[in-house]
Parts: structure tokens; C-alpha cells; sequence
């Protein structure tokens, strides 16, 4: 085995495959009815103005999720326009190719493509909850924002597990599953080869599943404290309107926790931080088979040729 990689890659499953992300390109690979791989790649072309918010604290993470949103939903269109199944598959959802696609798109709310509309979603209708049946159970703002923050983990893991029974997404979840192997195995410094990367977990602390656990906590912590000492909220729809207000706060605040976590993440009395990531990952990714495996590795092979030939031009 050689060196550790230090170089951070990123990704996501996609319909039938995965996409990859570096700094000079993206690439998805998906597996066609016909077994063949196919490719669909993206030069990243960032203007001065974008590069130099990205390097601000708490704005680079807005930043960040706008441009893995964009760029995520060009993989996503390329994958659902040109995915088919294998026929065994196809037999078991041949009745639901409409509905299946949609929920397809709605996995985004769990991941990064369309976070933030999402997120408008995630945080109105657990404070409306909240508001409406413990309000006047439990007025203090402080309990009630706890409270607000475990009804939000319920309906997480309500929608995960609802969608979770179509087979397009328990698909989608074992190439999940393959990214982050293909990822572990490339940051131990292992050769590349399906018999290699299957023994390397199916788990990573960078993955968007931590991103979604720290924006719950973290919005807990900061509505407490705006509420604390800035505004109170008077009414429902009050609460409301201050939770969408603030989402741009903690999506920064959320992006530059998880940096901290990840840059640490060595350190014991650290690592735990990771820990509820890995855990919502139990639901949101499955444990890959080879050839799934090979798509993955094709992808971020061909990735990795892409920035060599950026370096060398």
C-alpha cells in the first residue's frame, strides 16, 4: 500500500452510477442496460468574483452549496435521461417509472442538490409543529427549540425510510455506499481495483449526511441564542418567518463546524462530533455490489485523468 492521498474529492450517487467533483472537473459514470460505462463530464469554470467568496468564512459554505447544487442537478438530468435498468430490475418497477423518478429527485432534499429548498421545507414545518402542539405545553423557547430540533430528526428519518422502499432508491443508496469506498480507499492510498475497495466501509465523515445532523444541532443552538437575546418569537408564523430568515446563518455556521470536525477528526475527543453523520448513513447508504463498485472507481478514475491532463497542460 502506498501513502496516504490527502487530496479531498467529493461526490454523490446518481441513477445507475456516480458522479465524482474536483477542482478542475466533475464526472459521472453510469452503467447502461447494455453493461457498457458511460461518461458525462463537467469543466469547472468559476468566475474571480465566486473564488473570492469562497474563501470568506460562513459565506464560502452558501457559496458552496449553491455551486454542489447547480453542478449536482446537471449529473442528476444526465443520469435520469440516460439510466436503464437491468432487466431483472425493471421487471420490479416497470409500474412506477413516473413515480420513482420523481422521488428520485426529491432525494435531493436529504443531500445537497437542492439543499436549500429543502432546507425552506425542513425548518417551517417542524417549528409550525412545535408552535402548534407545545407552545403552550412548553413556553420556554429554549425547551420548545429542543423540541423543535427532535421533531425535525423524526421527519428525516420518516422521509429516508419511506423513499428508501423504492427500488430505484435502494439502488441509488448502494452507489451511495460505492462513492464512499471508492473515497476511504483512495485516502488509505489503496490501488484502485473492485477486490480492494469493497473491504473499505461504506461510511464517510465528509459525507452530506453530517452536513444535515450539524445544521439540525447547530440551528437548535442559534435560534436559542437570537431568541434569547435578540427577538423573541410572538406567534407562530413569527417563528416561522425568523427559522427561514436565519437558514442562510446556519448553513454558514453549519459548513465551517463540519470543516473544523473534518480537519480534526484524527483526534479522539473530536471524532465523536462525526459520529450521528455515520449513523444517519446507516439509512442512507447500503452496502454496494462489485459491479456497482466498478462503476464507481470508473468515475473517479476517469476524474482523476481529466486533472492530470489540467496539471500537465
Amino acid at each position: 500500500m502506498s501513502n496516504k492521498n490527502t487530496q479531498c474529492y467529493g461526490g454523490q450517487a446518481v441513477v445507475e452510477g456516480v458522479m465524482f467533483g474536483g477542482k478542475k472537473y466533475s464526472v459521472t459514470a453510469i452503467r447502461r442496460k447494455n453493461k457498457r460505462i458511460d461518461y458525462f463530464e463537467i469543466q469547472n469554470k468559476e468566475k474571480k468574483s465566486v473564488s473570492y467568496l469562497k474563501k470568506i468564512p460562513f459565506l464560502r459554505g452558501i457559496v458552496a452549496l449553491i455551486q454542489a447544487s447547480a453542478n449536482g442537478s446537471k449529473h442528476l438530468n444526465f443520469s435520469t435521461e440516460h439510466f436503464d435498468l437491468d432487466p431483472d430490475e425493471e421487471k420490479n418497477i416497470k409500474d412506477e417509472n413516473i413515480s420513482n423518478l420523481t422521488m428520485i429527485l426529491g432525494v435531493a432534499v436529504v443531500g445537497v442538490l437542492s439543499f436549500i429548498f429543502g432546507k425552506v421545507i425542513f425548518t417551517a414545518l417542524p417549528a409550525f409543529l412545535a408552535e402548534l402542539f407545545f407552545g403552550k405545553l412548553v413556553p420556554n423557547q429554549f425547551y420548545n427549540n429542543l423540541i423543535e430540533g427532535g421533531i425535525k430528526i423524526i421527519i428525516l428519518f420518516i422521509y429516508i425510510i419511506a423513499i428508501s422502499q423504492a427500488a430505484l432508491i435502494k439502488r441509488l443508496f448502494q452507489y451511495h455506499g460505492a462513492e464512499h469506498k471508492v473515497i476511504n480507499a483512495f485516502e488509505a492510498g489503496e490501488e484502485l481495483t473492485v477486490e480492494n475497495v469493497k473491504k473499505y466501509s461504506r461510511f464517510h465523515y465528509r459525507c452530506g449526511s453530517s452536513f444535515i445532523i450539524f445544521s439540525v444541532v447547530i440551528g437548535v443552538l442559534i435560534y436559542s441564542f437570537y431568541n434569547g437575546f435578540i427577538s423573541e418569537y410572538n406567534s407562530i408564523w413569527d417563528r416561522i418567518i425568523q427559522r427561514i430568515a436565519l437558514i442562510p446563518v446556519v448553513i454558514g455556521v453549519s459548513y465551517e463546524v463540519l470543516r473544523f470536525t473534518n480537519l480534526l477528526r484524527d483526534m479522539p475527543i473530536l471524532k465523536w462530533l462525526g459520529l450521528p453523520g455515520i449513523w444517519l448513513q446507516y439509512l442512507t447508504t447500503k452496502e454496494p455490489d462489485e459491479s456497482q463498485i466498478e462503476v464507481s472507481i470508473a468515475a473517479f478514475q476517469r476524474l482523476r485523468e481529466l486533472d492530470n491532463q489540467c496539471e500537465l497542460s
